[in-house]
């Protein structure tokens, strides 16, 4: 089955964190991927950039509503994804579990759907 680890953390550069801090998260994250490719899981992946560059585009009663920036004001952000296969949702959980952000953010395991057939997500 298909999961969306969706990685949230907060977010800060390099200014704040300092570059020990930096160099220590992209090797945990290089490593963490290089798992997830022996055990050959893995999908995709992306990293996002900073919140502040999101635009949100709603329409309502016809008209497109776009808001710069982050729409809602939180401490962590979306910082990216890793989509996977796994056999369960056991398997995605023990996946997580092992993600960097799990040990200083959270990490949201949502199943994934490629189409609809008859009324439900397959």
């Amino acid at each position: 089955m298909r999961y969306t680890l969706l990685l949230h953390y907060g977010e800060e550069d390099s200014s704040t964190l300092g570059p020990e801090v930096i160099k220590a998260g992209m090797e945990a994250f290089a490593a963490y991927a290089a798992a997830l490719e022996q055990a050959e899981v893995l999908i995709s992946g992306e990293v996002l950039q900073p919140s502040v560059l999101t635009k949100t585009v709603r329409v309502r009663e016809g008209e497109p509503w776009i808001h710069d920036g982050p729409f809602i004001d939180t401490k962590e952000q979306l910082g990216g994804i890793i989509v996977i296969e796994v056999p369960d949702l056991d398997s995605a959980i023990e996946w997580a579990e092992q993600a960097p952000p799990a040990h200083w953010g959270a990490v949201e395991i949502r199943p994934g759907a490629t189409y609809i057939d008859e009324g439900q997500w397959v």
